[in-house]
């Protein structure tokens, strides 16, 4: 699932590294190949184009949210901001949908898979006003974020490097950190109120992503081993457990409880 690009470093560094670690591990297998040495594998390459999919219609449905997002803006100032994070979304929506063109893959079809699921999302978890549209940015999101971090460090390298790159910060996280601690300054009651709301995206967010990995067998596959090198089913649960630690800390930031 991909809903818009937000990181608070180093929390999303690549699977098993850290900040301190990511430049010096050593890696292996398709890790280690090129797109046209790993691509050579039709189960492999089916996983990838579902991968870029998935992140391209998010990046696409979080552009779109982001100028919903901006009619609830109580300023001119917010709402500047936040037509420059949409665009940033749209340009990282361009640089995947080129991408797929550019291996072969037609754009739309990669991403049709993945519109219910994302679209049933942002349906159940519409936000009722400015501040939760903040918190679903921030948190919603970054958890998409960390799980396509967690897969992009069993990518080759051309994928890799392009998954990282549009998943890098469009600035919304220090914005919604700021605006939301502010908020609660203002008034400790919304601190609850938000809270209970973030845990409902945690809880939605994390079905979701597991449903489209199940309901797509090339991804599925990826994550157990049986394409990507270095996963399996024990993993796959610790991955989730990184995740949910992750939330942790970014509940923190926002001071409210997880």
């Amino acid at each position: 699932m991909r809903f818009m690009t937000t990181s608070d470093k180093p929390e999303n560094a690549p699977v098993g590294e850290s900040a301190d670690t990511a430049d010096t591990t050593e890696v292996t297998g398709i890790a280690a190949q090129d797109w046209a040495r790993a691509s050579a594998d039709p189960q492999y390459r089916a996983a990838v184009v579902d991968l870029l999919g998935a992140l391209a219609y998010g990046e696409l449905a979080a552009f779109e949210r982001l100028a919903e997002d901006a009619k609830l803006a109580p300023t001119l100032v917010d709402k500047a901001e936040l037509a420059k994070m949409a665009a940033a979304e749209f340009h990282h929506f361009e640089r995947l949908r080129d991408r797929l063109t550019e291996i072969g893959e037609e754009p739309t079809r990669a991403m049709e898979p993945f519109v219910e699921a994302l679209d049933g999302f942002h349906k159940q978890t519409a936000p009722s006003d400015w501040l939760e549209g903040l918190v679903k940015a921030y948190v919603g999101d970054s958890i998409a974020s960390d799980f396509y971090r967690e897969v992009a460090a069993h990518l080759d390298t051309d994928t890799r490097g392009l998954v990282l790159a549009v998943l890098d910060d469009t600035g919304h996280a220090g914005f919604a950190v700021e605006k939301v601690r502010a908020a609660i300054d203002e008034d400790p009651r919304v601190g609850g109120r938000l809270a209970l709301w973030a845990r409902r995206l945690m809880g939605e967010a994390l079905s979701q992503s597991q449903r489209v990995v199940a309901d797509r067998d090339a991804l599925s596959t990826m994550l157990v081993g049986g394409v990507a090198d270095g996963f399996d089913l024990a993993e796959v649960g610790r991955m989730f457990s990184r995740i949910t630690e992750a939330h942790t800390k970014r509940m923190a930031a926002l001071g409210l409880a997880a």
